[in-house]
């Protein structure tokens, strides 16, 4: 199992965003064109939909696929996220949704076929690591316990201080 990860792992991308069904995207992928004589041109394409599907996760064969209506008629494309050819994804606005899979949408019409907006945060999307995410949870986690354990030792410090200054007194008066 170690082997077969060693020789993914060149293959696979470092930065994917934070992709979920529901989300409008744009998936900007550069091809190749020939032109005259011979000459290749390389242009990018951008396919701007809703995320209806996601599937295996993040492995090397994980697929997104994006829906857009041109011209009345439904357009469907399934991009590989590790696909070289992908320059990058652009999450646009987040929507609220019950279902990991959005197929209803392929029939759906009028108001049937729109989906709520969610409260969207760009840095939600960002493109990160998830493994820097992680360092960086349990950094901020640590920094807190280490807050709390600061605060309680300076209580427990003051309450000795005033413990003794009150005996102090009552000692004094007797």
């Amino acid at each position: 199992m170690k082997q077969i990860k060693e020789i993914i792992q060149p293959f696979l991308k470092k930065k994917i965003p934070d992709i979920q069904p529901g989300d409008s995207i744009k998936v900007y992928q550069k091809f190749k064109e020939v032109v005259k004589k011979g000459e290749i041109k390389e242009k990018t394409q951008v396919f701007e939909g809703i995320v209806i599907a996601k599937k295996h996760g993040s492995e090397i064969g994980a697929t997104i696929t994006v829906r857009k209506i041109i011209g009345g008629v439904g357009v469907e494309r399934i991009f590989p996220l590790h696909l070289p050819s992908i320059e990058k994804i652009e999450v646009l606005r987040r929507s609220k949704v019950r279902r990991a899979k959005l197929y209803f949408l392929r029939t759906a019409k009028g108001k049937r076929a729109r989906l709520k907006r969610k409260e969207f945060v760009e840095a939600i999307a960002e493109e990160k690591p998830k493994e820097e995410a992680k360092t960086k949870e349990k950094a901020e986690v640590s920094e807190k316990t280490e807050e709390v354990k600061k605060g309680t030792e300076e209580k427990i410090v003051t309450e000795e201080k005033t413990e003794k200054k009150e005996l102090e007194i009552k000692s004094e008066e007797k």
